[in-house]
């Protein structure tokens, strides 16, 4: 029989399989034909497998597109629409708006401090939230740092223009408006919720905050005695380079403090926590955040880059504004702007307060103080060397005297270790009398007397 050639067919698979009889003689072979040939029938199954895992990762992506728009509108919600106080937002884009607009800077002014107050409200929110995730130590930390962000922008665009009184003003403002008005309304709260007891805070670190406030006054009070003694070598340069001296001093004075805070405390604090856990079992509240800790970051980029905008037409209203309302810039400067900076250490340290965490409003007000006098002063005075604009620590015999007076009285409250709503509404008394001292004193230099 002739042999048919027969051509490979796709789709066609050719298995020849042999059988044998016992004797050889016979062969039979058998040909099986399948649809689909073994390297499509792999293709085909990749294929499937493929889809099936792309449906999967598509699923996947959409619902964490799903879980971060959920997130951020709920972060939205939270940062924008839970306080009350946010009904004034609006009044910061509305002084940008009056700015361009008009040459009225009395409104320009008014309406950037109104918009500044929610937002430095919710810079402290974001804070807290964010301390939620460190410990106690770094908490009062953050709070502090991020509750002085608001006079540290005001008081570094003031000192671009040259305003070295504004900002001198501003700095002495703010410690006087958080050892008096901060602290006092935080003892005074505190005290009104827990009536029938004193509340306690540690002494040990009220009284290393008093050491380093009364080291502050001293670097104050030097170059403003030498200055009205008329005792310079070199009369115009000693003062100056005194100042710049001093401040570097502070720095490093205040860099050890927040070694021996960050480190050598930690324990005594654990310490402290155990001791409480112990004695009150499981009466602890423990606040759970409401925000992740990389939103309360983000949130605090914005609010700060948002605080600074307003910053900048705030400082270039102030002048505008004094004379539209009659106003000394000594008042608008002690008084005014640290109670708009001040707000986000207000309200924090009224809530812990009224939560009977006395050491962490301890930590926000006086911290506050410390750093600002320890930190923020001396920094304006390094960074003014730099920009050529002769910032000195010379802040004049009234403003000097107002802030020993007051370091005086803090530290005598702070003595015994307890607080209640007396002490609390004498520190408030006192800032009403400081208050009224500013607004009856006219500032014998100008604003802009100091010129490189």
């Amino acid at each position: 029989m002739d042999k048919i050639d027969e051509k490979p067919q796709p789709g066609i698979v050719h298995s020849h399989f042999v059988m044998g009889s016992m004797d050889g003689r016979s062969e039979h072979e058998f040909e099986d034909e399948s649809l689909v040939s073994p390297m499509e029938l792999t293709k085909m199954t990749y294929g499937l497998n493929g889809i099936h895992h792309g449906s999967f990762s598509a699923v996947e992506q959409q619902r964490s597109i799903n879980n971060i728009n959920t997130s951020l509108l709920r972060s939205l919600n939270i940062i924008l629409f839970t306080s009350k106080i946010n009904i004034l937002m609006p009044c910061g884009p509305l002084a940008v708006v009056i700015h361009h607009l008009t040459e009225d800077q009395g409104w320009v002014f008014f309406l950037s401090l109104l918009g500044i107050i929610p937002l430095a409200e919710r810079l402290g929110f974001a804070t807290e939230q964010l301390a939620l995730f460190t410990g106690p130590t770094v908490g009062g930390l953050l709070n502090a740092t991020f509750g002085n962000a608001t006079e540290m922008i005001i008081s570094v665009h003031a000192l671009k223009g040259g305003m070295i009184r504004v900002v001198q003003q501003s700095l002495l403002g703010s410690i006087l408006s958080n050892m008096l008005l901060v602290l006092g309304c935080a003892f005074f709260c505190g005290g009104i919720v827990f009536m029938k007891k004193d509340q306690v805070f540690d002494k040990a670190a009220a009284v290393v905050n008093s050491g380093l406030l009364l080291m502050a006054v001293m670097g104050l009070l030097f170059p403003a005695v030498l200055h009205f003694t008329h005792s310079e070598v070199h009369y115009g340069k000693s003062e100056l380079a005194l100042s710049r001296f001093s401040s570097c001093i502070m720095l490093v004075a205040y860099a050890f403090y927040l070694v021996f805070q960050l480190k050598g405390q930690n324990e005594s604090y654990d310490r402290v926590n155990e001791e409480g856990g112990q004695n009150e079992g499981g009466t602890d509240d423990d606040e759970e955040p409401e925000i992740s800790k990389w939103e309360a970051i983000i949130w605090l980029a914005i609010l700060t880059g948002w605080i600074s905008v307003l910053s900048d037409y705030l400082v270039d209203a102030i002048q505008g504004a004094s004379a539209a309302w009659n106003i000394p810039i000594a008042f608008i400067s002690v008084i005014l702007l640290p109670i708009v900076g001040n707000a986000a250490e207000h309200a924090s340290a009224i809530m812990f307060a009224m939560k009977d965490k006395l050491d962490i409003s301890l930590g926000v007000a006086i911290g506050s103080s410390t750093q600002i006098s320890m930190f923020g002063i001396p920094f304006c005075v390094v960074v003014g060397w730099i920009m050529g604009q002769p910032m000195d620590l010379n802040f004049q015999l009234f403003e000097t005297a107002s802030l020993f007076i007051a370091v005086l009285v803090v530290a005598f409250m702070l003595q015994e270790g307890t607080s209640n709503y007396f002490k609390g509404l004498m520190l408030v008394l006192c800032y009403l009398i400081v208050a009224a001292s500013f607004f009856v004193h006219v500032d014998p230099s100008p604003v802009q007397d100091k010129k490189p």
